[in-house]
């Protein structure tokens, strides 16, 4: 069985996503950042990533109509233009009404790279060899965060928000790795109509599943900064949970071809509760935070963030057939976006009421309620 790394088109979905999701890593603590330097609060500050978020999902149920009508070199670059554009304009004022246009500018480009993606993936390898594949490009997003998520914030105190605004701009580049792929995928046969409608019910559990748990690792990324009572825990920390979850994507996919998804599910909802459970009592002191309980919740946190991320991703493409890859790919990556946005914007609200403490702990039991589909045992596509 050949590598997933060397199939045609696989390198270029891979340079896409890279320099796509670096764009996004970037700003995702920075923007927030941005919006308090001009005078926002933890509540004004939640809104950006949750509009963000909100033009995400908003765009991508459309974007499987749109690769079929527009084909997918047109549909990519524009996905790519829409977000390394807004990026640099956020220099032109750091004012919340500002910030949240631009936010819901680059959501439009965030819904077209998380959906064709996905789909690219489903599109280029074969099924016996989905979950690895789902691993290399899980690996993709999660090396430019690795790095960009917790070294954002401390780029842009340390040498100049600008700094930062020129880096999100590097899905400009993307361009340029995004029409190769297309032409790759130009030249793959069209997949079979058989009539066969869309499962809509089956996709529901993955995506349930999925929004409990970006909700939790969505509230990470965003409040960490603010959360933490030092820069350098907050660049460490940061660190451990998106080195745990890139490590986590990759390396479970890998298991999931072997034994499939399923026995993994459950155990990881429990870890992403048990993880933020473990952060909350962490910042219960806004002025010292509990240096190890921190570090030890958000790794926690990280390896279910990764691997769920993975394992929905292969059950959501297990329940569908080929022709309906485009729209599986839209229902797995709203619960993705939803559950990130909320997480941003709950937090953001309850802490502003209570603190971050008890918004964590809020987070932690929407995670908790999820419980029961994990324990589910779907039937599998006839």
């Amino acid at each position: 069985m050949s590598s997933v790394w060397r199939a045609p088109g696989v390198s270029a979905l891979l340079g896409a996503t890279v320099l796509g999701f670096a764009g996004y890593a970037a700003l995702m603590p920075v923007a927030p950042l941005w919006a308090v330097h001009g005078g926002a609060g933890e509540g004004g500050a939640g809104l950006v990533n949750g509009v963000l978020m909100l033009f995400t999902v908003l765009t991508q149920p459309f974007v499987p109509g749109s690769l079929r009508r527009f084909g997918w070199g047109p549909v990519l670059v524009a996905g790519m233009v829409l977000m390394g554009v807004p990026s640099l304009l956020f220099m032109l004022g750091d004012g919340l009404g500002t910030i949240l246009v631009l936010s819901a500018i680059r959501g439009l480009g965030f819904g077209v790279l998380t959906v064709t993606g996905s789909a690219a993936v489903a599109e280029l390898v074969p099924a016996a060899q989905r979950g690895r594949a789902v691993g290399a490009y899980g690996l993709a997003i999660a090396g430019a965060q690795v790095v960009l998520l917790p070294a954002a914030p401390w780029v842009a105190e340390t040498l100049g928000y600008w700094v930062v605004f020129v880096v999100g701009a590097l899905p400009l580049l993307g361009v340029f790795p995004a029409w190769r792929l297309a032409h790759v995928l130009r030249q793959a046969p069209e997949a079979e109509d058989t009539g066969e409608p869309v499962p809509w019910l089956a996709l529901l559990r993955p995506m349930a599943l999925l929004l409990g748990v970006t909700l939790a690792g969505g509230a990470l990324l965003t409040f960490t900064a603010q959360m933490s009572s030092s820069a350098s825990l907050t660049l460490v920390g940061l660190m451990v949970m998106n080195v745990s979850a890139a490590l986590t994507r990759w390396r479970v996919g890998a298991l999931a071809d072997r034994f499939g998804a399923q026995p993994f599910i459950w155990p990881l909802v429990l870890t992403t509760v048990a993880g933020m459970s473990v952060v909350a009592w962490a910042v219960r002191d806004p002025l010292a935070t509990a240096a190890a309980a921190l570090l030890v919740g958000l790794f926690l946190v990280g390896l279910a963030y990764g691997a769920l991320q993975n394992l929905t991703l292969v059950v959501t493409f297990e329940a569908v057939s080929r022709r309906h890859y485009g729209q599986a790919s839209a229902v797995w990556n709203i619960g993705f976006d939803a559950g990130t946005g909320l997480g941003s914007v709950l937090v953001g609200m309850v802490a502003a009421g209570t603190s971050f403490s008890t918004a964590l702990l809020v987070a932690a039991a929407f995670s908790l309620a999820t419980l029961p589909l994990a324990l589910l045992r779907p039937a599998g596509r006839r």
